[in-house]
């Protein structure tokens, strides 16, 4: 089964929080993927923040989006004691 998005909510940053299809659960650091033409407006808090589930994956108004798998895949932020996040992995 291909994994697809199946809610996801802001958290801070360029942080969102995603459920899979499976029921797998991630907080995904956004902020390495925002290179390039098409990424940069979300680089913009504002901007970032007006995401939406676009069939499996997360899309933003201007077409910008990234595939399922990648974020399946993507490493998971975690909360360390301070209530900070840090990259896991």
């Amino acid at each position: 089964m291909l994994p697809s998005v199946a809610k996801a909510k802001y958290v801070k940053g360029h942080l969102i929080e995603i459920q899979f299809n499976d029921g797998t659960k991630k907080v995904i650091d956004f902020e390495p993927w925002l290179t390039g033409p098409i990424f940069r407006p979300l680089k913009s808090k504002n901007y970032f923040k007006k995401f939406f589930i676009d069939g499996p994956t997360i899309a933003w108004p201007n077409g910008a989006d990234i595939a399922p798998e990648t974020l399946y895949e993507a490493a998971t932020v975690k909360k360390d004691s301070n209530s900070k996040f840090r990259r896991a992995g």
